[in-house]
């Protein structure tokens, strides 16, 4: 946003908010979605995702509850309101999906994800490293005389705003997990 804050979609020559007030919306939503843990499963969700043309930004997999064999699938996925509300109705008919929550309307929601860095410098560029990865709480987990890998915590933002940062001092690789939510409270 620059010093104006002008608008997404504005012009930075005129004040006038040049969006089409009828065009839709694109909206991220995360769901979470419990399913038996079986072979196939994940691929029936994935299928009916690229079937229609559906992207996923974000997706982890793992088992919640071993003597029940279930797993919650985690989905963040970007489109309007119509198609999020046909990919929730999609994702309730697959016969091995018990309960689909899209945790983006149903109230506050916690999201984390976990990333690892390698970044590659020397001299002032990896002092400059660890200053801000000291600053996101990001932990060194590997070091050698040329590179550091950090492991850093948050939100998909935070993330992406260590990324950005890391780039111009030698980030080489970055490995993210995706996204895991869940509800707040009760």
């Amino acid at each position: 946003m620059s010093a104006l804050k002008i608008k997404k979609g504005s012009s930075s020559h005129s004040a006038y908010d040049l969006r089409d007030p009828f065009a839709e919306v694109l909206e991220t939503h995360t769901l979470a979605v419990l399913v038996d843990n079986e072979a196939g499963v994940l691929a029936r969700v994935i299928g009916l995702f690229s079937g229609r043309g559906y992207n996923i930004e974000s997706l982890t997999v793992a088992e919640v509850d071993h003597e029940g064999h279930r797993s919650r699938i985690t989905v963040v996925t970007t489109g309007t309101a119509p198609v999020i509300d046909q990919i929730k109705a999609q994702l309730g008919r697959l016969v091995p999906v018990h309960d689909v929550h899209d945790l983006t309307v149903e109230g506050p929601s916690v999201e984390r994800e976990l990333a690892l860095f390698k970044v590659s410098g020397s001299g002032e560029k990896r002092v400059e490293a660890l200053r801000l990865a000291d600053i996101f709480r990001a932990n060194v987990v590997d070091s050698t005389l040329e590179s550091f890998v950090f492991e850093i915590t948050g939100t998909p933002e935070k993330i992406d705003a260590f990324a950005e940062l890391m780039r111009p001092l030698g980030l080489v690789d970055v490995a993210r997990t995706g996204v895991a939510a869940l509800a707040r409270g009760v």
